[in-house]
């Protein structure tokens, strides 16, 4: 059996300029990086202003589990059939980060038959967002410190600043550093810590601007920290901002790939769902809708985290509204929510099948509260049986889902042709959508709103410290902001240990943080780290380049 890299090296791809002739794209509209992949120039979404949206699919999953579920390779399969079966597709992603990709979760760029390429390319450095990125939120940390050092006139408070530095990879030992060490020379002495760049503020913020001028209005109101006095200082009080968006200049232009299939492919930003909002950007998706009739996207972990906030959020900012909703699962990850161990998932087991379906139909209870259509879209394993298939169904059929059996990642685009005729039904059908809450209700209101409603808590503790950062956040005028919640993906609740449908559970915020110049507010709950670590086995031990120069070792 051939490895993910073996396939996509043995792929045909056809010239990036090809692909972008597909969409109507002009040579002369393309900044390429290479002969397989390109950024799009503004003037494309401005000869297209006028034109009429195609519909958005927003592929989602239940909980994720070592089971495995395959959310990115849903995505990628169902954008290939729908070309397959004549319709006119492209694909919206985000771009992989680094710390996964030599850490334990691996890469975003599908897996098996249903891959975006080239795989080896995307998965690694890209185009340089990440980096720019990163280099952005840096700048801003340089400038803090320097100010601080060269006589601190706008009296910020050291012990008060609330911009962290960051890095495109795993490293748990960044999380708390003290800086300026060394002497007068080398700065004001301070606690301080790292982000991975996928949750910093400016990934988000270059995620959910419009335009280069709103990418800089709102680096300018990214909040720093506050003085002496409780002033709060933001990144224009600094005179900064306009420094960092000339870094991002290129960065904010989505980026155009292909699948083994030739299907186009927008991929562009990558927040994790978990510590931030969990989409692509709205430019790439705005730009997706006018190039094709269907536009295929996805957001991070379970619904509960990045189709909720892709809808209350993103959505919200920029104008969309879905025309159906994916809902992935497998049956091997349904068993272990019933209680199943890993080692035994290829066992028939319709019982733990039926119990660990109340997960499943939670996920669909609150897509549905959104007022959406949704399609169960379930990957096939050669362990899943004709009974387990039948239990299925017949959930399925209790909760009146349409639901379709998928084997691209064997098959590619012809193992989702089921999945594509259900889901581009399901488009046409209409719906209702509305967000979960209204932005002028209270901090806590909008937070109660989301854990009962989405994961079925009792209610909300709140920490000393998170409820003086919400009232804080309300004395800015800044509580009519959205809510991006920071959980475990593992668990409805904030317990990773809790599978299934949880219930009797509240939930504990931590800590409130305001980011103002992405435009909401970060919640905190359980154990929750903005910077992962490592695991004792690392996916970088395993990749290297061969005699020949080669990428080995690359999933």
């Amino acid at each position: 059996m051939m490895t993910d890299i073996e396939i996509a090296k043995a792929a045909s791809l056809l010239p990036i300029t090809e692909i972008a002739e597909k969409l109507g794209i002009g040579e002369e509209e393309l900044e390429p990086y290479g002969r397989y992949k390109a950024k799009i120039s503004d003037a494309v979404m401005d000869r297209l202003a006028s034109k009429p949206d195609g519909k958005l699919i927003l592929v989602t999953a239940i909980n994720p589990t070592p089971a495995g579920e395959g959310k990115t390779t849903t995505t990628v399969g169902l954008g290939m059939a729908l070309t397959r079966s004549g319709r006119d597709a492209v694909i919206a992603l985000r771009e992989p980060s680094l710390g996964p990709v030599f850490g334990i979760k691996g890469g975003a760029a599908g897996g098996g038959y249903s891959q975006v390429v080239p795989m080896e390319d995307i998965n690694l450095h890209f185009t340089g967002d990440m980096h720019a990125i990163t280099a952005a939120n840096n700048l801003l940390c340089a400038i803090v410190d320097n100010h601080l050092q060269q006589g601190n006139e706008l009296g910020l408070d050291p012990r008060r600043i609330i911009f962290k530095r960051c890095m495109d990879m795993n490293d748990r030992a960044l999380r708390h550093v003290v800086v300026g060490m060394g002497g007068k020379a080398n700065g004001v002495v301070r606690e301080d810590g790292f982000q991975i760049t996928v949750a910093s503020e400016v990934m988000a913020i270059l995620c959910l601007a419009g335009d280069l001028d709103d990418l800089r209005t709102r680096l300018g109101e990214i909040l720093v920290g506050y003085t002496y006095d409780n002033r709060p200082l933001f990144a224009k009080d600094f005179g900064v901002h306009g420094a960092m968006a000339v870094l991002l200049k290129d960065a904010i232009k989505p980026n155009l790939v292909q699948t083994l299939e030739n299907t186009p492919a927008l991929m562009h930003g990558g927040p994790f769902a978990n510590i931030a909002h969990g989409c692509n950007s709205v430019r790439a998706t705005r730009l997706a809708l006018k190039l094709a009739d269907y536009t295929v996207t996805e957001a991070g972990f379970g619904s509960d985290l990045g189709a909720e906030k892709f809808l209350d959020i993103k959505c919200r900012y920029a104008g969309l509204a879905p025309s159906c909703v994916v809902l992935v699962a497998t049956i091997r990850a349904l068993k272990y929510n019933g209680g199943v161990a890993k080692a035994d998932l290829g066992q028939e087991n319709c019982e733990a099948l039926k119990k660990g379906s109340a997960n499943l139909k939670k996920h669909v209870e609150n897509l549905r509260g959104f007022g959406l259509p949704v399609v169960v879209a379930i990957n096939r394993f050669a362990s899943d049986s004709d009974a387990e298939l039948k239990t299925l169904s017949d959930i399925c059929g209790e909760i009146g889902v349409e639901w379709a059996l998928c084997e691209h990642f064997a098959k590619g685009g012809e193992g989702a042709m089921e999945l594509a005729e259900k889901v581009a039904a399901a488009c046409e059908g209409g719906n209702s959508f509305h967000f979960l809450y209204e932005l002028d209700r209270p901090v806590k209101e909008k937070i109660e709103a989301i854990a009962k409603g989405i994961y079925g808590a009792d209610g909300v503790s709140y920490s000393g410290a998170a409820e003086k950062a919400i009232r804080d956040i309300e004395a800015l005028g800044k509580g009519n902001l959205p809510i991006c919640v920071a959980k475990t993906q593992y668990s409805l609740s904030d317990n990773p240990a809790l599978l299934g449908r949880p219930t009797g559970f509240t939930v504990s915020v931590k800590e409130v943080c305001l980011s103002a110049g992405a435009g909401f507010i970060v919640v905190m709950t359980g154990d929750i780290m903005t910077m992962p670590g490592l695991p004792k086995a690392p996916a970088a031990k395993a990749i290297d380049l061969d005699q020949d120069g080669s990428i080995v070792g690359l999933f």
